[in-house]
């Protein structure tokens, strides 16, 4: 990807969250897990501990990482850590690896590297069944340019309450199937970007971009039209630093894909809500949409021409965990 240049819900909350909706929402989450995903079947899992204090099986998460077996055989791999602050990059090159925290307050990940490389992330996932809770990932480069704090690339990856944080680029959703639940990210430029198929649920998206800057949330790269990618948010809240200083995304792929339902979007969306990157022909392939979202950067008055105000009827394929695929793999 180029180097770009650079809580209150309000009254209408009642309104927009009919009864019809809130069902909807409430079946479409009712299953979705607290834990883990799939289990390699007729395994059982090992539990090590990383602790920086030499109190635990490993002092650094890699080393437990490169201890772990190399295929599924063994089991799910679970590496809880200890609070602290690790800085080093991380690697997982293999499946069915959980990483642990106390907190994501108290057990950070961090690097400070601008994207210059494939290696350049603070955390790259590239093997599949992925599991991460409770964990801060951070890049602390800056906003001189691209710093990604973590890199998802394998299929089947799965965040609870973890915190995603930088300034441009933050949270590379790469490719393959990902599930984020009650997650924080923070950044300023495309700071969700890449092609994978992601649901974030009940997830908050914090804008640091100052006001003239043109802040996006989002940089999808859906390239082609048969390709099954894009981002879907529910259940969301969209904050930033200032009124209208972020669109909520722009197509790094013509067949960019970004859905936002039933989330809340403070006054630091612009009206326009989504840009075409200085490419119109995008505006015919970009398939861009919000479902009864609410509060000031909600409305869609004042929305490009090209984005839809969705029904229930075409929001449904985007809200449950039907999206990732998750009726096979999240337990």
């Amino acid at each position: 990807m180029p180097l770009y240049g650079v809580n209150s819900t309000g009254s209408r909350a009642a309104a927009v969250l009919s009864s019809l909706a809130l069902l909807c929402f409430c079946f479409a989450f009712s299953c979705c897990p607290s834990g883990a995903t799939a289990m390699p079947p007729g395994s059982r899992s090992a539990v090590v501990t990383v602790d920086q204090s030499g109190k635990g099986d490993h002092t650094r998460i890699q080393d437990a990482i490169d201890a772990a077996p190399a295929n599924d055989s063994a089991g799910r791999t679970v590496i809880r850590i200890k609070p602290g602050v690790y800085r080093r990059k991380i690697v997982v090159d293999k499946p069915y690896i959980t990483l642990t925290g106390t907190s994501a307050d108290s057990t950070v990940i961090t690097w400070n590297e601008s994207w210059v490389a494939v290696d350049s992330p603070t955390v790259s996932v590239l093997a599949s069944d992925f599991v991460a809770k409770r964990l801060t990932f951070q890049n602390t480069f800056g906003d001189a340019a691209a710093a990604v704090a973590v890199r998802v690339a394998g299929d089947r990856a799965a965040f609870y309450g973890c915190r995603f944080v930088s300034f441009q680029d933050t949270l590379l959703d790469e490719t393959g199937r990902h599930y984020y639940r009650g997650c924080y990210v923070q950044g300023a430029t495309d700071f969700v970007f890449g092609n994978g198929r992601a649901l974030f649920d009940k997830c908050h998206l914090h804008s640091t971009s100052p006001v003239g800057a043109g802040g996006a949330f989002t940089a999808q790269q859906r390239s082609s039209e048969s390709e099954d990618t894009g981002y879907s948010f529910v259940g969301c809240k969209l904050t930033g630093l200032g009124a209208a200083t972020s669109i909520l995304g722009r197509p790094w792929g013509p067949y960019s894909r970004v859905v936002f339902a039933l989330t809340y979007m403070s006054s630091t969306v612009r009206h326009p809500g989504w840009d075409d990157w200085g490419d119109p022909a995008k505006q015919r392939t970009a398939f861009y949409g919000q479902y009864q979202c609410y509060g000031a950067g909600s409305k869609t008055d004042g929305r490009v021409a090209w984005s839809h105000d969705l029904t229930q009827v075409e929001a449904a394929p985007f809200i449950t965990k039907a999206w990732v695929d998750g009726q096979q793999w999240l337990r």
